[in-house]
């Protein structure tokens, strides 16, 4: 008797040092020599992707993120409808009751929108959402054809049906509907009719064909209808060439953060590593000669133009959005640590900036370096004629709509399933995901708590019907020297190498703890082609000139961009625009010891806001304290702009005065890129 029980209680033991058996060791991507048994994956022949995307609504927002979409959904993108005429249903071509207009307004809009009510879980959204996608599905024609058919030059521009597409594949993901699938099969065997010298001939088409092939390989994964195959090839072939050495198809801020990512995804299926290659090239070559500046993006305004680098110079909200998609998608590719780190930082610093903290008129461009934000023609200092740096809610008719995706997209994304049975977690955000995992895809949720990227600590608790065992990664950021992790209050003894991943490998119980602290450091970047010019950095976050801003409110009709369209009877009123001035001296030099650059740098943590949104200059939790000196020669130029960078050798103030810098994203007028002082 005694001696079963003691061989009882030695089983017990040895148990219970199983389920706590682990392994940690650092990764630089997730395996995919298996499949994942629970979750679409690539079908042969085409490449196993690093990262498998979960449906759209199996990630749920909270913190910040969730106070940002219901702000989203209060404002332009929730009440679009009420005033842009591209949306009114009234002869409306993607709705079949008429067709003065049916082009890329409504599919961007929707793209945002659809997914916003999955994520929200919003019914009268979701209800209004289906009334767009229904109707875009009736609209198929016997040949396959579907949506507004808008010929140019004889040939049809396929452009805005590419849109409705991702539109169409996010609703599938969140409701199996399986017209989706008929639909786009349909569409698909009718392209393939559609002579190449008479498909994807027109401008925006032409570029952007990368979308369409995304979208092909997307139902081939769902279908393996070996027919998608070949259009895809058909449509690399003819899409611009995005694999040239030292040039571009063209300039455009938005195709170039859009389109650069075709010849990744075109590699998945061409196995060939020189278009994998291609897509990181363009990246860098477009930030070589045009980004030498802070927050990720790079100086094209609409259309990069040499000799147009300065910080002054400006993103389309559409290039943030774009940028910050194509982040995503090569991340879920690759699984390379970098584009998580990219989209970061222009999801931290950039986007937030472009639009009005309730999120109800937005600018078409916003700049590293910001310091007037009017409704004025400032051609050609930027490459725009119009009133395109004011916070209008019709700015433009582009950004307007495709703001939309921005962070639902990003939100999608922050748990995502791995080929071997496992979750990851690249991209920072407090969310609760319910993913499958394990051989047997046994249901988990992961709750991660977290108020990065303005605290360093990731806290994430799994809650589990049964034990599974399954890997769990998590991104260790390059900037991040010192990073520890805790499984279940104990210590992990292993080496977190910064810009790859910690791989953990257990059997997980219902309960179970992770936390993952991320020490934030100081530091300084210096853009050598810019004047030598200064940046601070702390952690991911980017940090700006703390300049008084002093809003004046406009007649948003008045001030809108010349193709800006208002529904009749729409109460502008209640959409006001404003103007953003200058209430504070802006032209400084950053005081920066030449031994010791974070000398003068001092980091002060403030109470985290009340209403959960950090991204205004009163709320931001993070401040750094910092020395300056004015460059009295720095000021607005002849086309109303913050002038150039002065010279490095630029007279400067012998009064060292103290500033305040602010986090980037919260800043609507700043100086990110610094002339420097010692």
């Amino acid at each position: 008797m005694k001696k079963s029980i003691l061989l009882g209680l030695l089983a017990c033991f040895l148990g219970a040092c199983q389920g706590d058996r682990q392994e940690v060791r650092m990764v630089a991507r997730p395996d995919t020599a298996v499949k994942n048994a629970s979750y679409v994956s690539n079908r042969e022949p085409l490449l196993p992707q690093s990262f498998i995307k979960l449906p759209v609504g199996d990630v749920q927002p909270e913190g910040w993120l969730r106070k940002y979409l219901l702000l989203q959904r209060e404002g332009l993108t929730g009440r679009l409808g009420e005033i842009s005429a591209w949306l009114a249903k009234e002869d409306n071509a993607w709705l079949m009751s008429g067709g003065s207009h049916g082009w890329e307004e409504v599919p961007y809009w929707l793209k945002g929108y659809g997914n916003l009510a999955y994520l929200l879980e919003d019914s009268a959204m979701m209800a209004e959402a289906k009334v767009w996608l229904d109707a875009a599905m009736e609209s198929q024609r016997p040949d396959g054809n579907f949506g507004p058919v808008i010929v140019k030059d004889g040939k049809q521009d396929l452009w805005a049906n590419m849109v409705m597409l991702w539109c169409l594949q996010s609703y599938y993901e969140h409701s199996h509907d399986p017209r989706v699938i008929e639909l786009m099969t349909n569409y698909f065997k009718w392209q393939m009719t559609v002579p190449d010298d008479r498909f994807l001939e027109d401008y925006w088409e032409n570029s952007r064909g990368g979308d369409n092939l995304y979208s092909v390989l997307w139902l081939y994964n769902r279908t393996g209808d070996t027919f998608l195959l070949e259009l895809a090839e058909k449509i690399h072939r003819n899409t611009a060439d995005w694999t040239q050495k030292s040039w571009l198809p063209n300039w455009h801020n938005v195709n170039i953060a859009q389109c650069f990512r075709e010849p990744a995804t075109y590699y998945l299926l061409s196995h060939d590593s020189a278009h994998l290659e291609a897509t990181y090239h363009t990246h860098e070559l477009v930030r070589r000669v045009f980004g030498q500046v802070p927050g990720g993006m790079f100086g094209a305004d609409e259309n990069a133009r040499l000799a147009y680098i300065d910080p002054r110079q400006g993103t389309e909200t559409c290039g943030f959005v774009e940028q910050m998609a194509s982040d995503e998608l090569l991340l879920c590719l690759t699984g390379d640590p970098m584009w998580a780190e990219h989209c970061e930082n222009v999801a931290f610093n950039s986007y937030p900036a472009a639009v009005m903290p309730d999120f109800k008129a937005l600018r078409y461009i916003t700049s590293p370096n910001h310091v007037v934000s009017d409704s004025k023609n400032h051609r050609p200092g930027i490459d725009n004629g119009g009133p395109f740096l004011a916070m209008n809610p019709f700015s433009s008719r582009c950004c307007q709509h495709n703001h939309a995706q921005g962070w639902p997209y990003y939100v999608e994304h922050l748990v995502l399933a791995t080929p071997d049975n496992g979750a990851g977690v690249a991209l920072y955000g407090a969310c609760t995901a319910t993913v499958k995992v394990g051989d047997e895809g046994t249901p988990v949720r992961l709750t991660e708590r977290t108020h990065y990227p303005f605290e360093e600590r990731v806290e994430f608790a799994l809650s589990a019907p049964e034990p599974v065992s399954f890997p769990l990664y998590l991104r260790i950021p390059s900037w991040c020297a010192d990073a520890s992790l805790q499984v279940n209050g104990k210590r992990v003894d292993a080496s977190l190498t910064p810009g790859m991943y910690a791989r953990i490998e257990r059997e997980w119980h219902d309960g179970d703890r992770v936390t993952l602290d991320l020490p934030m450091a100081l530091s300084v970047t210096r853009w050598a082609i810019n004047q030598n010019s200064a940046s601070v950095n702390y952690g991911p976050l980017t940090f700006s000139l703390d300049i008084r801003e002093r809003y004046v409110e406009v007649d948003s009709k008045e001030t809108a961009i010349w193709d800006s369209k208002w529904q009749d009877g729409a109460d502008a009123e209640a959409w006001p625009a404003y103007e953003i001035y200058p209430d504070s001296p802006w032209n400084y030099a950053l005081v920066l010891d030449a031994d010791d650059p974070l000398k003068h740098l001092n980091v002060v943590k403030r109470s985290w806001p009340a209403d959960d949104f950090p991204f205004t200059q009163a709320a931001a939790p993070v401040v750094i304290e910092a020395k300056g000196r004015r460059v009295p020669g720095w000021g607005i130029d002849e086309y109303g702009l913050a002038d150039v960078l002065p010279d490095e050798a630029a007279v400067k103030s012998p009064q060292v005065e103290s500033i305040l810098l602010v986090p980037m994203g919260s800043a609507r007028l700043r100086i990110s890129a610094f002339p420097v002082a010692e």
